[in-house]
């Protein structure tokens, strides 16, 4: 995707994910509205009393500000991840180069270049994410993710190479079997971090879509029932409807 294309991208997510508060900030000023009505408003619908709005208003609030916290630990944990992951190739060619120092035949030599041709393959994600709304994290998981398995995998493979090579003895620490082993375990865990990073941000924007738009009594929805009720109380040509019947509320596209 060439640049142009990534900042069109991020503005339209960057809108939606403004969008959200901007209808939680207009939920805020009906409210105020009706509060000044003082006791001319006055609904029998439960869920239009001024105290639930309120409470409406706080739990839309609280969803906001758990998908932005969610948000940021799971951009933390894709730049612990990218991080974890960088240098990996130049490091399974190092290991290549010990094992052809050593007295391995030409054969295990082979398997081993196999695994690093690999591993010098498909590339995953390489550029940093900010911890911010402009990098919201992705609505489905990316099929890159996948290629993250598939370098542990491989170096895994290599590993088990090196492992079975009885003169393959480095001097240097990093390049022994004992480090191989704690590279590998440490980049699964950056990667199994991900993914559960990925599906809490998930749960938390169900549970923001449900208070927001998706319930029958959602924030969108009382807002229609707000306006409806103030314009049956004042008339549609009263100066109260026309106070609240520009504030705007809107739903993201699916």
């Amino acid at each position: 995707m060439n640049t142009v294309s990534e900042n069109t991208s991020k503005r339209k997510i960057s809108v939606i994910e403004t969008g959200h508060a901007k209808n939680v900030a207009n939920f805020q000023e009906l409210i105020t509205f009706v509060t000044a009505y003082g006791t001319a408003y006055n609904p029998s619908k439960e869920s239009l009393k001024l105290p639930q709005l309120n409470a409406l208003k706080i739990a839309a609030e609280t969803q906001l500000l758990d998908v932005i916290a969610k948000n940021t630990a799971y951009n933390n944990a894709v730049n612990e991840r990218i991080n974890a992951f960088s240098g990996l190739r130049i490091y399974a060619t190092r290991l290549l180069n010990a094992l052809q120092t050593t007295n391995a035949t030409n054969e295990t030599i082979g398997n081993a270049k196999s695994f690093n041709r690999k591993m010098q393959g498909k590339k995953a994600g390489t550029s940093q994410i900010e911890n911010n709304l402009e990098n919201p994290a992705p609505k489905t998981i990316s099929s890159s993710q996948q290629s993250y398995d598939q370098l542990i995998q491989h170096l895994a493979g290599l590993k088990s190479i090196l492992e079975t090579e009885t003169s393959y003895t480095p001097n240097e620490t990093d390049l022994q079997v004992a480090s191989i082993q704690a590279k590998i375990v440490d980049l699964q865990l950056k990667n199994t971090t991900v993914v559960a990073a990925y599906t809490t941000i998930s749960n938390a924007r169900i549970a923001r879509n449900e208070i927001l738009y998706n319930a029958n009594e959602s924030l969108v929805e009382t807002a229609k029932d707000i306006k409806q009720y103030i314009k049956s109380v004042y008339g549609a040509s009263s100066p109260q409807f026309a106070q609240v019947k520009g504030i705007m509320f809107t739903k993201p596209r699916k």
